[in-house]
This record gives structure tokens, C-alpha cells and sequence, in this order.
């Protein structure tokens, strides 16, 4: 009986680990995202944080300014949480065709991603404080435009291959027109 659980459990692990989704099978999926058009002028976005048994730690509302020239943008994030705490993060990015890269002071190296269709997948590590040390986290973040003014963001968070919460996020997309100055230091 032990030999033909063993036997049942080895055959079932390529069907987990071959069940994954990619950015290809969004190829031919509308509306297509374009993120110089989405994140560029005024967005607002509300978001939780949960932990890995899903509770919700943290809820947060975003302030979003997006600029771009030819292919290089920036995000202008100004987060407020519920608990009173306010976070500031400029994203650098530069688009390459349909992959991405981006650089802010709290990612760890270099953001990559792919667009395809209407979804982005994006990948980085950041640095987050919890308690007295900074831990190094890895996102793995799927962008899926609803229609041409609203984008769901999902993102697992993982430390040691182990996944440690997500982070749902709703960006809304208020104006193409700037509502306030870029943050002093975030700039194209």
C-alpha cells in the first residue's frame, strides 16, 4: 500500500508544477494594456495586504502619478495604510518592446516584465521592513486591465520558495492629466 501511495503522489507532481500560468496564454486577450497609456496622469488605487493564511493585515489607498518619454516612465506612488503610516516609492522604468524593467529605492536590483494582451507579469525583489531588520521579498505580480480606466493587481509575496502573503490592489485611472508635481528626486 506505502509503494502505491508513493507511486500516486510522484505521477501527481508534474501536474503542479506544470499547471502554471504565463504571459503567453493572454496573447490574444482585450483590451490590450499598454502601461505608457494606463500609467500615465492621475491614478488612485485601494489595496490589502494578507498573510499567508489569508487574513488581512494592512489596507492602503495609493495616490499615482505617472509620466513617460518615448519609452521611459515613472510612477510617482504615494501610499497611505489604515494604521496611519505613509510610504513613498518612484518607479524608474524602461519598456522594450513588450518586456519592462524597473529600478525604485526599495526593490532590490532590477524589476523585469512582459506584457501580453491585457495582463503584465512582474517580478522583483523588495526590501520590507518588519520589526528591527529589512527582509528581501519576492513579488510576483499579474497586472490584468479591466477595461481602459481600471487594472487588478495580484501579487504573492514569497521568502525561501515559500509563499508569505499577497497583496490585491484595485488602480483606477482618474485623468490623463497630471493632478499635482512630481515628488522632489522622482523624475524622468
Amino acid at each position: 500500500m506505502k509503494l502505491l501511495s508513493r507511486v500516486l503522489v510522484m505521477s501527481f507532481f508534474p501536474f503542479l508544477f506544470g499547471c502554471s500560468v504565463t504571459i503567453d496564454e493572454y496573447r490574444d486577450t482585450q483590451p490590450e494594456l499598454d502601461l505608457s497609456r494606463f500609467f500615465n496622469g492621475h491614478l488612485e488605487a485601494y489595496g490589502i495586504v494578507q498573510d499567508y493564511k489569508g487574513r488581512v493585515k494592512r489596507r492602503f489607498k495609493a495616490d499615482i502619478l505617472g509620466q513617460w518619454r518615448d519609452d521611459q516612465g515613472v510612477l510617482d506612488e504615494l501610499f497611505y495604510f489604515a494604521d496611519g503610516e505613509e510610504q513613498h516609492r518612484c518607479w524608474q522604468l524602461q519598456k522594450s518592446g513588450t518586456h519592462y524593467t524597473g529600478r525604485a529605492g526599495d526593490v532590490i536590483g532590477e524589476a523585469q516584465g512582459e506584457v501580453s494582451g491585457n495582463a503584465l507579469n512582474w517580478k522583483y525583489q523588495l526590501s520590507i521592513p518588519i520589526g528591527e531588520k529589512n527582509w528581501n521579498i519576492g513579488l510576483n505580480d499579474w497586472m490584468y486591465l479591466v477595461d481602459e480606466n481600471n487594472l487588478i493587481n495580484r501579487a504573492s509575496m514569497h521568502k525561501f520558495g515559500l509563499e508569505v502573503g499577497q497583496i490585491t490592489l484595485y488602480i483606477r485611472k482618474v485623468s490623463d492629466t497630471p493632478h499635482r508635481s512630481l515628488t522632489p528626486g522622482c523624475g524622468l
